[in-house]
């Protein structure tokens, strides 16, 4: 009975974390990764998105000046990385949406690449207009 189950991998608790951490993985797994990881960030940008919110109750003179923090050059970035994330979890999705219903399975790689092509233009342009003003006013124009 014990040489039935010999060339059957078993699954050793203690070295799980090592054993799926160490393994190749291919464009598809990363997709997966990035996929879950900024699905948990955008969660976690929604309570502070709300949180931000909240000084709605403490009236106009304090929730316009929490909002005109929000127009600094620092916060500026960092919304530009919340849209690399929003960026890649949308594209991604589309990707995903393809892969499942439109057969396209047999496509997935070449749909991972176009979706970070799609989504590096379409970061720079927004670094663009995000930025185009402070970099207008950095040269005095």
């Amino acid at each position: 009975m014990a040489d039935d189950y010999k060339g059957i991998k078993t699954f050793d608790q203690k070295e799980w974390i090592k054993e799926n951490l160490s393994y190749k993985k291919d464009s598809g797994s990363w997709a997966w990764i990035f996929h879950r990881v900024s699905g948990l960030a955008l969660i976690g940008y929604l309570f502070l998105h709300i949180y931000s919110l909240s000084t709605l109750t403490q009236g106009r003179e304090v929730f316009e000046k929490k909002m005109q923090s929000f127009l600094s050059p620092p916060f500026l970035a960092m919304e530009w990385f919340l849209f690399i994330i929003v960026l890649f979890h949308s594209l991604n999705g589309v990707r995903i949406v393809l892969v499942d219903w439109a057969d396209g399975a047999k496509y997935h790689k070449s749909l991972y690449r176009f979706s970070w092509i799609i989504g590096i233009i379409l970061f720079l342009l927004m670094g663009y207009i995000m930025f185009s003003h402070e970099i207008l006013k950095f040269f005095g124009k």
